[in-house]
């Protein structure tokens, strides 16, 4: 850099000149380098102005406090600018983030200040002052929401007791702050005044603030059972969130009820199951009051929300138990492997082929296999598990005739075409309920790389029509693939004038359709062939 300076000697310089400020401008300048630093997302500027302007302790919040942006960047030195797009704040350089982290002297208990900070922010009569159900945005008090979704995050990093004081004087008329529905709508869950409350309990477990629970439930007042507006207890909570510590603390209080069903029945253990915490599922299952198979409203176990989420070491002290089932049916037919290769879990696909009590081929409702789920979605290391068992047939069609060749071919899955094209106990010309062919649907969606694969065998035939009398050459000329039409045309066993059984040929389609290109193509073959076929001039 200029004059011999480092980046870092620079960055300590003009810290230096921040600090050397004194008074509200330093102050304003080093705790925006904390925010920006240490916050749990970015903030918008309104947000920072207002964070800066709380006083910690105070029931009141002076809205003349409140700096301004252009203050806020003068004492910053030019180490922060303002994104003019998204009004986000953020540090001058990446760099610069690297070497405050670095410098663990500049903001000492930081997080313990981020949360006293908007514990007094919602503690204060402005915003104690806002009807939950009147609520219509954050104009006013623009460091609400992160205040609401965040200090608990930050009391966790680092609880101190004045930050648990503010915490535990919140939650006195918690049920009716606003807070509370900032908080729940962020997880998508809507209440009426109809509904049980979320109360202090279920937002320390939530955030996993285990000597607020503690406080709380030596205070006494709350039902350690109750549900909140969807039915979560506060065990739940800490089970879904993974908070080992207040999960062990709720089970060891009498009466708790460790398999209690709440969000579309679901208990304690399939949200830990589902969000992949072991520590949590290790808990459950030391617990004889827990069902370590139990359906919820969608007929899912556990194991089936793990196995849906690739959770394999939640998977693997589900199916270390007896009384777990890994081949049960949930409410749409699934097992937990055709979940697994539905959406391509590869580690979770090998854990469970690995059962004796796993069906591999067992089809779905639909009579869809596990290697049709994993050829529809062309997941070919899936694919490979899957034929590699003698009990899996590799030509199975599900309830519309279609095989697992079929679905690869229709989603244009090349890799997973030429593995099914080389067993000899797949058809690669077969008819589905509609009397198309692989070679049908693979020229229908302008798949070049199947066709290509197809036509390179001796059992396709690529003038194969349809139910509709609809060759794969109409296909593609009806949707316009002129690499598909290329390909078919140079095949000299295609039919140029074929009709369906409205009477169209391709040339038709291409014509109706407007697709200028193909039209070219085809009357551009016709003709070469025309002239093929006359006898030269002597």
């Amino acid at each position: 850099m200029a004059n011999g300076l480092s980046l870092e000697d620079a960055y300590g310089t003009t810290l230096g000149r921040i600090q050397a400020q004194g008074g509200e401008r330093s102050r304003l300048g080093m705790m925006t380098l904390m925010w920006i630093c240490h916050s749990e997302r970015p903030l918008k500027a309104d947000e920072l102005c207002h964070a800066l302007a709380v006083e910690i302790g105070s029931t009141d919040f002076n809205l003349d406090n409140v700096p301004s942006i252009r203050t806020v960047l003068n004492c910053c030195q030019g180490l922060v600018v303002v994104d003019k797009e998204g009004s986000i704040v953020r540090l001058v350089h990446f760099t610069l983030r690297e070497y405050l982290s670095g410098r663990s002297d500049l903001f000492q208990k930081c997080h313990s200040v981020m949360a006293e900070t908007c514990l007094t922010y919602l503690n204060s009569q402005q915003v104690m002052n806002i009807s939950a159900t009147q609520f219509l945005g954050a104009q006013t008090v623009p460091f609400l929401e992160y205040s609401a979704l965040h200090w608990g995050t930050h009391a966790k990093k680092e609880l101190s007791d004045n930050a648990k004081s503010l915490a535990l004087k919140l939650f006195v008329q918690y049920d009716n702050h606003i807070s509370v529905r900032v908080l729940l709508e962020s997880r998508h869950i809507y209440r009426s005044s109809d509904y049980p409350r979320f109360t202090g309990l279920h937002c320390a477990s939530f955030f996993g603030l285990v000597e607020v629970v503690r406080s709380l439930i030596e205070a006494g007042g709350f039902d350690i059972n109750q549900g909140d507006p969807v039915g979560i207890t506060p065990l739940g909570w800490a089970a879904r969130e993974g908070h080992e510590e207040v999960v062990w603390l709720l089970l060891g209080q009498g009466g708790v009820h460790p398999d209690g069903s709440g969000w579309s029945g679901r208990t304690p253990l399939s949200c830990a199951a589902m969000n992949g915490h072991e520590g949590v599922v290790r808990l459950l299952l030391g617990r004889g009051d827990v069902n370590p198979d139990k359906l919820d409203g969608f007929g899912r176990t556990p194991l089936l929300h793990a196995t849906m989420n690739g959770h394999e070491g939640v998977l693997r002290l589900l199916l270390g138990r007896r009384d777990v089932y890994p081949d049960k049916l949930d409410s749409c037919g699934e097992t937990p492997l055709s979940r697994a290769t539905l959406a391509g879990r590869e580690g979770v696909v090998r854990l469970l082929l690995g059962r004796g009590d796993v069906n591999p081929d067992r089809p779905n409702r639909y009579g869809r296999t596990p290697l049709l789920h994993a050829t529809m979605n062309g997941h070919e290391g899936v694919v490979r598990l899957l034929l590699g068992r003698r009990d899996v047939s590799p030509d199975k069609p599900d309830r519309l005739d279609r095989t697992p060749l079929v679905y690869a071919a229709m989603n244009g899955h090349e890799g997973v075409v030429r593995l099914l094209l080389g067993r000899r106990d797949v058809s690669p010309d077969r008819l589905d309920w509609l009397d198309r062919t692989p070679m049908v649907y693979a020229a229908m969606n302008g798949h070049e790389g199947v066709v290509r694969l197809l036509l390179g065998r001796g059992d396709v035939d690529p003038d194969r029509p349809d139910g509709h009398g609809r060759t794969p050459l109409s296909h593609a000329a009806r949707s316009g693939h002129e690499g598909v039409v290329q390909l078919l045309l140079g095949r000299g066993d295609v039919d140029l004038d074929r009709r369906d059984n409205p009477g169209l040929t391709p040339l038709s389609y291409a014509c109706h359709c407007k697709h200028k290109e193909v039209v070219k193509l085809i009357l551009d073959w016709k003709s070469s062939r025309l002239n093929l076929s006359r006898p030269s001039e002597t």
